[in-house]
C-alpha cells in the first residue's frame, strides 16, 4: 500500500463527509420525485422544481436504497482493510460481497448458497435498525445477491440498470486514502458492479465514477477527473455506450447556459450510462453543490439515482461545508453517513496487528468489533 496520502490536507476529511453526505442528500432530495416526470415536478412544484426536501417514506430527507448500498460498500473497504492488517491478505471483492449480502439481509432477503455468519461477525452498521427498511432497492440488485453461489461470482444477467454506478464513490474514497493506482480504483469499482449488474454499461460506470472521485480528491477539477476516467474505460470491452454518455456530457456541460434543465439527450438514468452522464453534466454545468444537486434530481427519470451520482461528485470537490446546512439538518441518518466517511479516513491509521493478539490497544480492539476481518 502507498502511504504518500497518509498526510491529511486541512480540509481533506470534510470532502471524504462531503461525498457521502452530498451523496444522501442528492438521494433524498430525488427520493419523492423518482417516479414522477418533470412535467409532473413542475405542475407539482412550481416551475423551478423541487428545491427542498419533499416527504418520502413517511419523513423529510429520507434514504433510499442508493445510500443504503453506498453505506454497506463503504463498510467492504473498510473491513478489507481491517482484514489486510489481520491477516496479511484480503479479497476487497469478496468482503464487500459479504456487505452486501448483510444489506440484502437488511432488506429481507435470505442469500441462497453464499456462507455467511452474520449473527458471529455482524459489525456495527448491520446493527443501525433504520437500515433494516426497504427503500425501493432495485430488483436486480436483489436478485442478484440472492443467487449467488459463492462471494466473488459475478451476476449472470444482462442488465445495465444503475444500481452498480450509484453506489460506487467509497470505492473512490478508498483509493485516495489507500494510495491505489486508479487503474486499480477502476478494475475495484467494476468487479463490484459486476456483482449484480452483467452487462458493460452497467458495471463500468461503476469504475469510472470511482475514480473521477479518486481524482477530485487529488485536486483534479471534475472535467480533468472525468477525461482520465475516460482513459481507463476505453481500455474495456463494451465501453463504447459509457464513453459516448459521458463525452456527451462533457461537451454540454462545457457549455451550460442557460440551465433550465438536464438536456433530455442524456437520458433518464435508468440505466448505468445515463445516469452517470447525468451526475457528470450537473457536476460540471452547476454553479454550485446546492444547484447541481437540484439540477440533478428534477429530470424526467431516475431522480434519486442521479443526484446522488451528482452528490458525490460535487461532495468530493467543494467539501461538506457546500452543502446547504437546512438539508443537512433533515437528513435521515446523518450521523451514520458521516461516522462511515470519519472511519474510512481514519482507519489507516488504526494500530490494527490482530484481534486476538494480547498486545492490542483496548482502542483497536473495538475497530476489530466495529469492522471485524471477516
Amino acid at each position: 500500500m502507498n502511504r504518500a496520502n497518509a498526510v491529511k490536507p486541512p480540509d481533506m476529511r470534510s470532502r471524504f463527509r462531503g461525498c457521502l453526505l452530498g451523496g444522501a442528500v442528492g438521494d433524498a432530495l430525488g427520493a419523492p420525485l423518482e417516479f414522477l416526470s418533470l412535467a409532473e415536478i413542475r405542475r407539482q412544484f412550481g416551475v423551478a422544481g423541487l428545491r427542498d426536501f419533499a416527504p418520502a417514506y413517511g419523513r423529510l430527507g429520507a434514504i433510499t436504497d442508493d445510500t443504503q448500498m453506498t453505506l454497506f460498500t463503504a463498510e467492504g473497504m473498510i473491513r478489507s482493510h481491517a482484514r489486510a492488517a489481520d491477516r496479511g491478505l484480503c479479497s476487497p471483492i469478496a468482503v464487500t460481497a459479504h456487505a452486501y449480502a448483510r444489506w440484502l439481509l437488511t432488506q429481507g432477503v435470505v442469500p441462497h448458497a453464499m456462507p455467511f455468519d452474520v449473527e458471529r461477525y455482524p459489525g456495527w452498521l448491520y446493527g443501525v435498525r433504520e437500515l433494516h427498511r426497504r427503500r425501493a432497492p432495485g430488483n436486480t440488485c436483489l436478485s442478484s445477491l440472492q443467487e449467488k453461489q459463492h462471494s466473488e461470482e459475478y451476476a449472470a444477467n444482462d442488465s445495465k440498470g444503475c444500481g452498480a454506478v450509484m453506489r460506487m464513490a467509497p470505492v473512490g474514497l478508498a483509493g485516495w486514502r489507500f494510495g491505489w493506482d486508479t487503474r486499480y480504483t477502476f478494475e475495484l469499482g467494476t468487479s463490484l458492479g459486476r456483482l449484480t449488474h452483467g452487462h458493460p454499461s452497467g458495471y463500468l460506470p461503476a469504475g469510472a465514477l470511482a475514480v473521477m472521485v479518486q481524482l477530485l480528491l487529488t485536486g483534479c477539477g471534475v472535467a480533468q477527473a472525468a477525461e482520465l476516467a475516460l482513459e481507463s474505460l476505453v481500455a474495456h470491452e463494451g465501453h463504447e455506450e459509457t464513453d459516448t454518455a459521458m463525452r456527451r456530457a462533457l461537451r454540454l456541460g462545457r457549455d451550460p447556459s442557460p440551465i433550465a434543465s438536464v438536456p433530455a439527450e442524456l437520458g433518464e438514468g435508468w440505466v448505468g450510462e445515463e445516469a452517470l452522464a447525468i451526475g457528470l453534466y450537473c457536476a460540471l454545468a452547476a454553479s454550485s453543490s446546492e444547484e447541481g444537486l437540484i439540477l440533478a434530481a428534477n429530470i424526467d427519470g431516475d431522480s434519486d439515482s442521479t443526484a446522488s451520482i451528482a452528490g458525490n461528485l460535487l461532495g468530493a470537490l467543494n467539501g461538506v461545508g457546500a452543502i446547504p446546512r437546512r438539508w443537512m439538518r433533515e437528513l435521515e441518518l446523518k450521523k451514520v453517513v458521516a461516522r462511515i466517511a470519519d472511519d474510512l479516513f481514519d482507519c489507516v491509521d488504526w494500530n490494527l496487528s490482530g484481534p486476538t493478539d494480547e498486545k492490542v490497544s483496548p482502542a483497536a480492539r473495538v475497530h476489530y468489533r466495529r469492522y471485524p476481518p471477516n
